[in-house]
């Protein structure tokens, strides 16, 4: 549930603990899912925070750049997303060192309008990415329906 005062929003969930490193993640009228760690700690019985994420970030990019795309009148088509979180060892623990984000439009990048602004200006309205980038590194590659990647 999200609640909107003065241009500020709150995210409300609930979250508890089932077995084990198995948690219950409660989005209200949005359902709930199950979290897990991996072995040896958890059973991998479900995605975990890292993988949650990853997801979020990739989940953003695609709803930025499908809400860009549209602003100029253009169809994003089949839009995915595919993205893989790195994490390396600082000072003994796991921290996410970066994720790379490749974004496949359903359309040739000549059948949309105004590409090379939709390009320039989407990553601006992914509120995860500009704020995870303050803590580590976001790469996103854009290709579209014929698999040419987008040139900055």
């Amino acid at each position: 549930m999200a609640s909107s005062d003065n241009a500020q929003t709150t995210v409300h969930l609930g979250l508890k603990l089932l077995d084990n490193y198995v948690f219950e993640i409660d989005f209200g009228d949005f359902g709930k899912i199950i979290t897990d760690e991996p072995e040896p700690l958890g059973q991998g019985e479900g995605p975990n925070p890292s993988h949650l994420l990853a997801a979020s970030i990739a989940n953003c990019l695609a709803a930025s750049l499908m809400f860009a795309v549209r602003k100029f009148k253009g169809d994003p088509g089949a839009l995915s997303a595919q993205a893989e979180l790195s994490m390396h060892r600082v000072n003994g623990r796991l921290r996410v060192e970066k994720t790379d984000v490749t974004l496949q439009l359903g359309n040739a990048y000549e059948n949309l309008p105004h590409i090379d602004k939709v390009l320039a200006q989407f990553e601006e309205f992914c509120v995860v990415t500009q704020s995870v980038r303050e803590g580590f590194e976001v790469n996103v590659e854009v290709r579209d329906l014929n698999g040419d990647i987008a040139k900055p």
